[in-house]
Parts: structure tokens; C-alpha cells; sequence
């Protein structure tokens, strides 16, 4: 089990962070979009009018990922307008729309009807990253339950050969990247800064079946 206080480490400036979130975001957007613009390339191409079943198959599915990854990315990520506690069926709505393009499966487990935002970024952040663990398949649950004036949050992905970037573990941590992908850190270090934020905390635990994270935040 592995935990850091956010005061343990220097701090990553706020521009330089915000940069490597909108470079992780563009990532994950390009390549539905560059499939989109490639199907409506096909349907313009009339040596290519035998492939327009095609084409409008690829169309319809690479929107659908684009749309369920910003839908996410506006509540994960964003201010997602003026909202401050979030259903967690919508939140379920939202993580299930990321897992449709996954080969991880999603199992949502969460107890409570409503949570604060932290714990809804919490929630969307974490089964992400779950389902990232799992290249080659699995299951990724996400629990969370009222205990007293904390949520506590267990979000475990079990599979084979689970996989967890180091640079996620230094993002948790609250630790500066030395090396590796910024965008898994970027990510990872978020939601440590905005935990610590709210008075939160998150840890994480490795084995050769699992990852599991696990995280309390203030109800």
C-alpha cells in the first residue's frame, strides 16, 4: 500500500500541469476524430463507393467513442458547469461510456445516490485508470460507501497480467515526473492534488492478480 502527503514533494507548477492535461486530452481525442474525417474521406471517394458501408460504420462508431470520451472528460477533468454533487447513475452512465471502448469490463458497485464533486472525479478517474490496467481484459469494480462524514472509495482491476504504469504510482504519490508518459502521470497527479485539496487522500496496492486503488474523500 503506498500513500504521500502532497506537502512531501515540490509542487509542479500550475501552467506546466495544465499543459500535460490538455496534451493527455487532445491524445485520447485525435484518434476518434482522425477515424471520423477517414470515413467521410471514403464517402467522398467515388473509387471507393463499394466501401461506403464501411465507412459510415467507422463514422458512427469513432463519434460515439468521441462523445463518450468528452462527456467524461467534461465531468472527470473539467468544472462540468456549476455542479457540486453528481448522481451517481449519471456518473455510471459516464464511466460505462468509457469502458464501451475498453476490453475491461465495468462493474459499478456504488452505494451512495448522490456524491460531492472530488468524490465524482474520484470515481471517473480511478475506473479509468482500472480499466487501463487491464490491456488484455478484465474487470474493473468500483466501490464507494458513506462512512460517517467520509466516502471511501475501492476501485480494484482484476485480470490477467494487470498492468500499472510507474508513472502513475509517481502521479499518486504527488511526486514530479523524471521519466516516463506525461499524460498517465498528468492524470495520476491530478487527482492527488485535487484529493489533497478536498482533504483527501489515495492509495494504491499491487499484485501479480491486482491493482487495486483505494481513496477517502470528505462526503
Amino acid at each position: 500500500m503506498s500513500d504521500a502527503p502532497v506537502s512531501a514533494h515540490p509542487q509542479v507548477r500550475a501552467a506546466e500541469l495544465a499543459a500535460y492535461l490538455a496534451a493527455r486530452m487532445c491524445h485520447d481525442f485525435i484518434s476518434p476524430a482522425s477515424a471520423i474525417v477517414s470515413g467521410l474521406d471514403l464517402l467522398d471517394d467515388p473509387s471507393a463507393q463499394d466501401m461506403r458501408e464501411d465507412a459510415m460504420s467507422l463514422i458512427s462508431a469513432s463519434a460515439r467513442k468521441l462523445a463518450d470520451l468528452l462527456a467524461f472528460t467534461r465531468v472527470a477533468f473539467g468544472a462540468s458547469a456549476s455542479a457540486e454533487t453528481f448522481d451517481v447513475r449519471e456518473l455510471e452512465k459516464l464511466a460505462q461510456g468509457v469502458f464501451n471502448h475498453m476490453r475491461a469490463e465495468l462493474d459499478w458497485a456504488v452505494e451512495t445516490p448522490s456524491v460531492p464533486k472530488p468524490a465524482a472525479r474520484t470515481l471517473l478517474n480511478l475506473a479509468q485508470m482500472a480499466g487501463a490496467a487491464l490491456p488484455t481484459g478484465g474487470t474493473a469494480r468500483v466501490r464507494a460507501v458513506q462512512e460517517g462524514a467520509s466516502i471511501a472509495i475501492a476501485v480494484e482491476a482484476t485480470g490477467p497480467k494487470p498492468r500499472l504504469r510507474p508513472e502513475v504510482l509517481t502521479g499518486l504519490r504527488g511526486e514530479p515526473l523524471t521519466e516516463g508518459l506525461h499524460g498517465h502521470w498528468a492524470q495520476a497527479y491530478y487527482v492527488h492534488l485535487f484529493l489533497a485539496d478536498a482533504g483527501g487522500r489515495v492509495f494504491t496496492d499491487l499484485t501479480e492478480e491486482k491493482v487495486t486503488f483505494a481513496a477517502t474523500v470528505p462526503a
